[in-house]
């Protein structure tokens, strides 16, 4: 088993329970881990034997233009999305740390981290 990681993806995106986020909009931070078999990529040295994280990023990229009001709700949709575009992933484990929240107090980020 092999594990590929896509960190530090940036977004900007309308999550958010408040309705100004979801007119205003923020940066959104992902990172992304995937378990797969690599076995035939480590012996072939062929991409279509590998998890494309070309193919990976474009999934995210579109299920994080899709608004929602929970981090929860994203990270699940793009979990489910990338399970069905890659059935040869074992597991999964995605962070989504929203930038700068809208909180009465400076606050960098909050981030929700869900497995699969």
């Amino acid at each position: 088993m092999g594990k590929i990681a896509l960190e530090g993806m940036e977004f900007f995106a309308y999550h958010g329970c408040f309705k100004e986020e979801q007119i205003i909009g923020t940066r959104f931070i992902v990172d992304l881990e995937m378990e797969y078999d690599s076995s035939r990529a480590e012996e072939h040295d062929r991409l279509h034997d590998a998890l494309n994280y070309q193919e990976i990023f474009r999934v995210v990229k579109r299920e994080m233009e899709q608004k929602s009001h929970l981090l929860e709700h994203v990270a699940r949709r793009v979990l489910e999305a990338l399970r069905s575009s890659f059935p040869g992933i074992v597991s999964m484990t995605i962070k989504i740390s929203k930038m700068n929240p809208p909180l009465e107090n400076k606050v960098r980020q909050v981030s929700f981290t869900l497995s699969q």
